[in-house]
This record gives C-alpha cells, structure tokens and sequence, in this order.
C-alpha cells in the first residue's frame, strides 16, 4: 500500500474517532440534561433538552439514547404531570409594576408566537429536504422518523400554545388590576378635601 493512501486512511480513522468521541460526550450531556430537567420538574421539551445540553434539536432527534430518553420522560410527564409551582401570598402592587408585567406578557406572547412558527417551518424545510434524492425504502423510513419528531413538535407547541394562552389571561388580569388600580387613585384623590391639596 502507497504511503498517501496510508496516510489518508489514518486521517480517516482519527476524524471517525474524534466524531464518535464528540457525539458520546454530547449524548452524555444531553441525557444528564433529560435527568436534570426531570429531578428540577421542569417540563421535558426537545428544545430545552437542547439548549441544556450545548446542543442541537437535530441531534436530540437524531441520537437514539437521547430521542428516547426525551420521550420517555414526556410520556412519564403526561401519566404523572409535573407539580404545580408553590403560589404566593397576594400581594399589593403598583400601577407601574403592574403596566411593566403586562409589557412583559405581551412580549413573552410574541416571542412564543414567533417560536411557534419558526417550529413550523422547520417542520416543512426539513421535510422537504429529506425528500430529496432518497431511494423509496429510506424515504419510508425517514419519513416515520419525521412524524415522530413531529409528534415531539406537536407536543411541544402545544405546551408553548398553553403558556401563551395562560399569558394571555394573566395580560387581562393585569389589566383589569391596572383599572381598578386607576380607579382607587381617581376616588382618593376625589376623597381628599380641596383645601388639603
């Protein structure tokens, strides 16, 4: 064997084990990232295993031991839910409080409605390019891999879907707060004599 052929093969060698070190050490993050998410009770979402982990959905998707890790932990999470977060005390805010947690409501609304649709079209983008030169048996199996990433995405989005319609209430809330806040202020200020003002 000619020594550029030796060459090319022991270079070969080592970018395949430095590629299969790089995806042990992701997927050790990634499923220290599914265990960390379950022992806080944080909801267990792709993306937030994902950005736990430094990596990318693609590869939470892609890599067995961590797609089902993530599964399992969503299915767990649906049987058993996670507990609800301790509520506080009621507690006397301020119009400007109050108007700055609306603004940020809103903002936080926007932004999942933005995420929503960015997961959408990643779903079509990557179905469209998974179509691409394929024989028929792989186009089958990637497209059985693509629902049930989808069902990952559908899972996803509507857990973003029901926060935002919680945001949502809560902006009403905060609204209707900053009203009755108004109000009291417009019936104080009635209430003090003039001659006090």
């Amino acid at each position: 064997m000619d020594p550029t052929t030796v060459a090319r093969e022991a270079r070969v060698e080592r970018l395949r084990q430095a590629r299969t070190a790089d995806s042990k050490a992701k997927t050790k993050r990634s499923l220290d990232a599914v265990a960390g998410l379950v022992a806080a009770g944080e909801r267990i979402t792709v993306a937030r295993v994902a950005r736990k982990a430094a990596v990318s959905t693609w590869f939470v998707y892609n890599s067995p031991d961590v797609h089902q890790a993530v599964q399992a932990a969503v299915q767990e999470q649906a049987r058993h839910g996670i507990p609800a977060a301790a509520i506080l005390p009621k507690q006397r805010v301020s119009e400007a409080s109050l108007q700055t947690d609306l603004a940020l409501a809103r903002e936080e609304i926007k932004g999942l409605k933005t995420e929503r649709d960015r997961l959408q079209d990643r779903v079509r983008l990557a179905l469209g390019a998974e179509i691409d030169d394929v024989q028929r048996t792989e186009l089958l199996r990637r497209i059985r891999d693509l629902e049930s990433h989808n069902a990952l995405l559908i899972s996803e989005l509507a857990e973003q879907t029901a926060r935002a319609g919680r945001l949502e209430r809560r902006t009403v809330e905060l609204e209707d707060e900053v009203t009755a806040v108004r109000r009291a202020l417009t019936r104080s200020i009635r209430a003090v004599p003039s001659s006090a003002r």
